[in-house]
């Protein structure tokens, strides 16, 4: 049944109102001289002093010491005291239509939140997203959602919201009965709305994922293992055959595959079946992160999903509790990968956590484990060529898309410094900049 007039007259405003807030209004592409004090260009692990930014109506065009760029007569010069340039951040696993739960449990955000109200949720996490200086998200699931995520990224690419580029998974592919809502606490005769989109047999998977790639997945999102055992003991659930047969016909029209895999078997069955990535991993062995390293399989550890769960239903209190047997699986894992080599980009689940708080995704890899600068790679250059786009954006040289973000310090050395970001640029739009300062020739710069 299609929605009457005024609903979506209702739903439009709702949007165009959000987009109209004054904190994080756009400015418009032209031509940009930056100049912090540090430019971090993700070409190495530490920033340059004194160097500048020419940005050319959404590309840059030149980076290198100030003295050396000849910018344009026209071009608007921001000065950015104090802070570091770097490649706009991204996040490779996020979910914009959740929110905490312990603001609203999720069973309860997919069973009681309508659909049209979680949309605005999304955008408004969005706008968030972007002003942390995130300017790419991979978002890894509607949860319930159904394919709303294809008309938030088409609402930010066509300038109706703000909001970060959007690569989008859809539904998610599970096992049938595997996950939620129920089928465990509720009534059987009950039909509820899922999280994910189930299957069961190889035929039904692979029709999935075409369904799937067809309303608009730039990844497919599957489920090797999920929390089905007698106990609640993390298990497989999809067989390696359906993943294989998933893997295979996703991979045969351009779609890479990223599989949630939290046990031993679940991430050896998703690996051997050749998916692109592995979210979580928390129970993986030694010897199947060498498979993954071996296959060329990126993992993104979600460790601030971990903490925060914790905090939520284990009590666990951010500097003064010792960590829970669940944070310390994911930290073995982590520094198990870190030490083999594995690719590790930065993906935080945030939407289990604040949206706009992306920042404690890189700060939790620094303190399991990595430099500073690894982080940083991790959220920039290194998540760039995960998403296969190395040769787009990523990192700060001529010819690649104008995605930048600035922060007060220098996040390259202390990575704390990301919580304070002072300026956002995504494809040569300004959508943050200081609330104090100068910039020429047009004045002084106003709060965005």
């Amino acid at each position: 049944m299609r929605a009457c007039p005024t609903i979506r007259w209702m739903v439009t405003l709702l949007l165009l109102l959000l987009c109209s807030l004054p904190v994080g209004a756009a400015m418009p592409k032209g031509n940009w001289l930056l100049l912090p004090d540090r430019v971090w260009t993700a070409e190495g692990d530490t920033a340059h002093a004194g160097w500048a930014v020419l940005v050319r109506d959404g590309v840059i065009s030149a980076v290198g010491p100030a003295g050396s760029i000849d910018a344009p007569a026209d071009a608007r010069r921001v000065t950015l005291p104090g802070a570091t340039l770097t490649p706009g951040l991204i996040d490779l696993h996020s979910h914009l239509f959740l929110h905490p739960y312990n603001e609203t449990l999720w069973n309860d955000q997919v069973l009681t939140e309508p659909q049209d109200y979680r949309t605005l949720e999304a955008a408004a996490h969005a706008k968030a997203t972007l002003l942390a200086g995130v300017t790419t998200l991979r978002d890894l699931g509607t949860e319930g959602a159904g394919y709303a995520d294809v008309s938030i990224k088409r609402a930010i690419e066509e300038g109706l919201i703000p909001g970060p580029r959007l690569f989008v998974a859809t539904r998610a592919i599970v096992a049938t009965a595997s996950y939620g809502p129920g089928p465990h606490g509720f009534r059987p005769d009950l039909d509820l709305p899922q999280g994910a989109q189930p299957v069961t047999g190889v035929d039904a998977a692979v029709a999935a994922v075409r369904e799937q790639a067809a309303r608009g997945a730039d990844w497919i999102k599957l489920y090797a293992d999920y929390r089905v055992g007698a106990h609640g003991q993390t298990m497989p659930t999809l067989s390696p055959a359906e993943i294989r047969a998933m893997v295979e016909a996703a991979h045969q029209i351009g779609r890479p595959v990223a599989a949630h895999a939290a046990s031993e078997a679940g991430v050896r069955n998703a690996a051997e079946a050749g998916v692109d990535t592995i979210e979580h991993g928390y129970g993986a062995s030694e010897a199947t992160f060498k498979l993954l390293k071996q296959k060329g399989i990126a993992y993104e550890p979600t460790l601030t999903a971990v903490e925060a769960t914790s905090e939520y239903f284990q009590h666990y209190v951010p500097g003064q509790s010792a960590p829970t047997p669940a944070m310390q699986e994911a930290t073995r894992a982590f520094r198990t990968a870190l030490k083999l080599g594995v690719t590790i980009g930065n993906g935080s689940d945030v939407g289990v956590f604040t949206h706009g708080e992306n920042w404690r995704e890189p700060v939790a890899m620094v303190a399991d484990g990595m430099t500073p600068a690894q982080a940083l790679h991790a959220a920039t250059d290194v998540a760039a060529k995960i998403l296969r786009q190395q040769a787009a954006f990523g990192r700060i040289a001529p010819g690649l898309r104008a995605d930048l973000a600035a922060f007060a310090g220098d996040p390259s050395a202390q990575i704390d410094a990301l919580k304070k970001p002072v300026f956002v640029m995504k494809d040569g739009v300004v959508y943050l900049r200081p609330a104090s300062g100068r910039e020429d020739p047009s004045g002084a710069a106003t709060p965005r």
